[in-house]
C-alpha cells in the first residue's frame, strides 16, 4: 500500500477532527456566554479540563453530566468531509477554504437547531468570508450584488411572515411563539448571497425552500404518528439555508455540477 496515501488520509482526518472539535467548542460557548474561553460544562458551569472536553471521557468531572451525541456526530462528520475534500479536489477555491467554511455553517446549523438563534456576531464573520471568498469566485460587484439580493429577499418574506403572524394571532386571540424565520435567517442570506453571488443567490434560495417544504412534511408526518403534532410546529429555517449553499458551493459534484 502506497504509505503516501495513508499519511494523506490520516492527516485529512486530523483536520476533519480538529474542525469537528471546534465547531462543537464555538457551538458549546457563543450561546450561552456570548464570547470565547476555556469551556465549561452546560449542566454546572464549571471549567473543564481541556483533555477531558475535547478527547476523553468528554463528560463533566464535577456533576458527571455527558456531553451529548451531537458531540460525537459532529466530529465524525467533518473527518469524512475533510477526507473527501482532500482527495477530490473540490471545490476550485481549495481545501482550506472549504473546511473554514464547513466550520462556520456547522456552528450556524448546531446553534440554530439547539438554540433557535442566529448570532449576529457569527453571521458579521460570515460576511468577511463571503466576501471574501465570493469576490474571487465572481469578482465584487457580482459578490455585493448577491449579498444584497440575498438580503433583501429574505428581509421581505421576513416582513411577510410577521404581518402573517400577526393575522394569524388576531384571528385565533392566541399569540403564536414558534416562527420559522428570524431576522437572523435574513442576515444569513446576505452571507450566502455574498457567497454564491449573483444570480446565484437565486438558486440558493430556491434549493433552500425545497429542501425547506420537503423535511417539514416529513417532520410533520412523523409528529403526527407520534401524535405530537401541533399547528405552530416551526422548524428553524437556517440550516436549510446552509444545506442548499453547501450542496451548490462545496460538494456540487455530488448534484452533478
Amino acid at each position: 500500500m502506497d504509505i503516501s496515501l495513508i499519511i494523506n488520509f490520516l492527516i485529512a482526518v486530523l483536520l476533519g477532527w480538529f474542525a469537528g472539535l471546534t465547531v462543537n467548542y464555538i457551538s458549546d460557548s457563543m450561546p450561552r456566554y456570548r464570547r470565547l474561553g476555556l469551556p465549561r460544562c452546560n449542566n454546572c458551569n464549571e471549567q473543564q479540563p481541556l483533555v477531558n472536553y475535547f478527547i476523553w471521557p468528554k463528560h463533566c468531572p464535577f456533576c458527571h453530566t455527558r456531553r451529548i451525541a451531537r458531540v460525537w456526530i459532529t466530529e465524525i462528520v467533518y473527518m469524512v468531509s475533510s477526507v473527501w475534500l482532500w482527495f477530490s479536489q473540490s471545490p476550485d477555491f481549495g481545501y482550506g477554504a472549504a473546511m473554514i467554511l464547513l466550520v462556520y455553517f456547522g456552528v450556524v446549523t448546531v446553534i440554530d437547531l439547539e438554540h433557535r438563534l442566529i448570532l449576529h456576531t457569527i453571521s458579521l464573520v460570515g460576511a468577511i468570508l463571503g466576501l471574501i471568498i465570493g469576490t474571487w469566485l465572481h469578482g465584487l460587484i457580482m459578490t455585493l450584488l448577491g449579498g444584497a439580493a440575498g438580503f433583501g429577499i429574505m428581509l421581505a418574506l421576513y416582513y411577510l411572515g410577521y404581518v402573517f403572524i400577526k393575522i394569524v394571532t388576531r384571528i385565533r386571540g392566541q399569540e403564536i411563539r414558534e416562527v420559522a424565520l428570524g431576522f437572523g435567517d435574513v442576515n444569513l442570506s446576505g452571507v450566502i448571497g455574498l457567497l454564491l453571488g449573483w444570480p446565484g443567490i437565486v438558486a440558493g434560495l430556491f434549493l433552500a425552500i425545497l429542501l425547506g417544504a420537503v423535511i417539514s412534511v416529513i417532520y410533520i408526518m412523523y409528529a403526527v404518528f407520534k401524535k405530537e403534532y401541533r399547528p405552530d410546529l416551526a422548524l428553524p429555517y437556517g440550516p436549510f439555508l446552509v444545506a442548499s449553499t453547501v450542496l451548490l458551493l462545496i460538494f456540487r459534484k455530488i448534484l452533478g455540477g
